[in-house]
Protein backbone atom coordinates (compact mmCIF):
# COMPACT_ATOMS: atom_id res chain seq x y z
CA UNK A 1 0.00 0.00 0.00
CA UNK A 2 2.83 2.40 0.79
CA UNK A 3 4.26 2.00 -2.72
CA UNK A 4 0.97 3.12 -4.26
CA UNK A 5 0.81 6.15 -1.99
CA UNK A 6 4.45 7.04 -2.73
CA UNK A 7 3.83 6.80 -6.48
CA UNK A 8 0.68 8.90 -6.16
CA UNK A 9 2.59 11.57 -4.25
CA UNK A 10 5.37 11.61 -6.88
CA UNK A 11 2.77 11.97 -9.63
CA UNK A 12 1.09 14.81 -7.74
CA UNK A 13 4.42 16.62 -7.38
CA UNK A 14 5.21 16.18 -11.11
CA UNK A 15 1.78 17.53 -12.10
CA UNK A 16 2.10 20.50 -9.75
CA UNK A 17 5.56 21.32 -11.12
CA UNK A 18 4.28 21.02 -14.69
CA UNK A 19 1.45 23.42 -13.91
CA UNK A 20 3.89 25.90 -12.36
CA UNK A 21 6.27 25.57 -15.33
CA UNK A 22 3.42 26.19 -17.76
CA UNK A 23 2.27 29.24 -15.82
CA UNK A 24 5.79 30.68 -15.92
CA UNK A 25 6.09 30.02 -19.66
CA UNK A 26 2.89 31.94 -20.31
CA UNK A 27 4.44 35.00 -18.72
CA UNK A 28 7.44 34.88 -21.06
CA UNK A 29 7.21 37.26 -24.00
CA UNK A 30 6.15 35.57 -27.22
CA UNK A 31 8.41 36.09 -30.18
CA UNK A 32 6.79 36.80 -33.52
CA UNK A 33 8.05 37.03 -37.07
CA UNK A 34 7.44 40.06 -39.26
CA UNK A 35 4.37 38.35 -40.74
CA UNK A 36 2.92 37.75 -37.24
CA UNK A 37 3.82 34.05 -36.88
CA UNK A 38 4.69 32.89 -33.35
CA UNK A 39 8.22 31.53 -32.88
CA UNK A 40 9.05 28.43 -30.79
CA UNK A 41 11.05 29.36 -27.68
CA UNK A 42 13.19 26.22 -28.05
CA UNK A 43 14.11 26.01 -31.74
CA UNK A 44 13.22 29.47 -33.13
CA UNK A 45 11.02 28.09 -35.91
CA UNK A 46 7.45 29.29 -36.51
CA UNK A 47 4.78 27.36 -34.60
CA UNK A 48 2.22 25.82 -36.97
CA UNK A 49 -1.11 27.55 -37.32
CA UNK A 50 -2.87 24.25 -36.52
CA UNK A 51 -1.03 24.04 -33.19
CA UNK A 52 -1.84 27.66 -32.34
CA UNK A 53 -5.48 27.09 -33.26
CA UNK A 54 -5.61 24.16 -30.83
CA UNK A 55 -3.46 25.82 -28.14
CA UNK A 56 -3.18 29.60 -28.65
CA UNK A 57 -0.86 30.02 -25.67
CA UNK A 58 1.67 27.50 -27.07
CA UNK A 59 5.26 28.61 -26.56
CA UNK A 60 6.85 25.64 -28.36
CA UNK A 61 6.30 23.84 -31.65
CA UNK A 62 4.79 20.38 -31.32
CA UNK A 63 8.17 18.65 -31.77
CA UNK A 64 9.90 20.68 -29.04
CA UNK A 65 6.88 20.30 -26.74
CA UNK A 66 7.04 16.51 -27.11
CA UNK A 67 10.75 16.58 -26.23
CA UNK A 68 10.04 18.78 -23.20
CA UNK A 69 7.27 16.47 -21.98
CA UNK A 70 9.48 13.42 -22.49
CA UNK A 71 12.22 15.05 -20.37
CA UNK A 72 9.72 15.53 -17.55
CA UNK A 73 8.13 12.08 -17.88
CA UNK A 74 4.67 13.30 -18.88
Amino acid sequence: MTDILDEAKKLEIRHRQAALDNALKRTEPTQQTLDGRVICISCDTPISLDRLAAKPEAARCIHCQQIEEHKHGR
